[in-house]
């Protein structure tokens, strides 16, 4: 198996449980500065970077005088449950199993450095990880590709022999946009239908239910 074969993942909402967490958190912090957003809209433009979230939830034509202060409450309230967060069902065993088939694991992740630091602690898989990224290496956020194109770059995996494994609509249309076929999983809160409806070739509960279905996955396929 030659190396330049792989799998990304997402990490928020796909391997360690944080979609919910960071909602609440966007929510209080918009809150914070007199704006009145329903949590279900804020859930389901989890995956977006606050580059782009802020613009999407309250429109792109308007005062963003407040919006580093907004990103940056965000950020502290989040911070807060850093020391309690949990890997999703069989996260590092997908990327261990994944890693067997000779197939190379990498995190495209748009998480600032710490954060990252302290989600791979919590997913505990470092030793198959071949590559990862952070919010540093990409100049927009999904639904823009380029933290899926830095990932491909920093691992030399060949957009036409890999994967992306996701769990928001925002992953399904930056993988799109490369070529990149997408497996969803919904334990981000965002339904099966809906990460059909968005192109995700595949669907699955969490990560331990692609781990269980795995020999006929279009991960396996990518081994073969």
């Amino acid at each position: 198996m030659t190396a330049n074969r792989g799998v990304l993942f997402d990490v928020d909402g796909t391997l360690v449980d944080t979609t919910y967490l960071h909602a609440v958190a966007w929510w209080e912090a918009l809150r914070q500065h007199d704006k009145d957003v329903p949590m279900a809209e804020i859930h389901r433009a989890i995956g977006m970077g606050s580059d782009k979230i802020l613009d999407h939830l309250l429109g792109a034509d308007r005062d963003k005088s407040d919006d580093e202060h907004m990103a940056t409450a965000h950020d502290i309230l989040y911070g807060a449950w850093w020391e309690r967060l949990r890997p999703l069902p069989g996260a590092a065993d997908l990327l261990r199993a994944c890693a067997d088939l000779g197939l190379a694991v990498v995190l495209a992740s748009s998480a600032k450095g710490a954060e990252l630091t302290k989600l791979r602690r919590v997913i505990d898989a470092d030793d198959v990880i071949t590559a990862a990224t952070s919010s540093a290496d990409a100049e927009e956020s999904k639904p823009a590709p380029d933290i899926l194109q830095a990932a491909l770059d920093q691992s030399d995996v060949d957009p036409q022999q890999c994967v992306f494994v996701g769990d928001a609509v925002w992953d399904v249309k930056a993988a799109g946009k490369l070529g990149i076929p997408c497996i969803g999983l919904a334990c981000g809160g965002t339904s099966a239908d809906e990460l059909t409806a968005a192109g995700a070739i595949e669907t699955y509960k969490d990560p331990a239910a692609l781990l269980a279905a795995l020999d006929r996955s279009a991960i396996k396929k990518l081994s073969s």
